[in-house]
């Protein structure tokens, strides 16, 4: 199997995603998993689509990831595992990562700040007198 790339975003964090047979290592901007996420909950969030579709260690991943925070940048590259697994099988894989909800990007971005008040919706104290 040659290697299938694919694309992560979430918020402002965007993944590079290589996919490739292998036994299952994770590496993330030339480090371990264990390393680059130090809380097991986000790298769980990581190895959610190979959970769902029983594919635990059966793939070898490259990510080169960007932009964001750590929990941003962890489901900008559940997203592109799960894309990556589609472009691998998408008979065997597209059904389970859709109906888990791995397949929709999430599109909520951070709303910009105004001029004139100190954040997107806040304003400053009002005084009457």
């Amino acid at each position: 199997m040659k290697s299938v790339n694919a694309l992560g975003r979430r918020k402002s964090a965007v993944a590079r995603v290589y996919v490739v047979a292998g036994k299952g290592n994770i590496v993330i901007n030339g480090r371990d998993i264990e390393n680059y996420f130090c809380d097991a909950a986000l790298r769980y969030i990581v190895n959610q689509p190979f959970e769902v579709t029983g594919t635990a260690g059966q793939f070898d991943v490259k990510v080169n990831v960007d932009g964001g925070g750590i929990k941003g940048q962890a489901e900008a590259i559940r997203l592109g595992i799960a894309r990556a697994l589609c472009e691998v099988d998408k008979e065997a894989y597209r059904s389970t990562l859709k109906a888990n909800g791995f397949l929709t990007r999430d599109a909520r971005e951070v709303e910009r700040k105004k001029p004139g008040q100190p954040g997107a919706r806040k304003r400053f104290q009002f005084s009457k007198r």
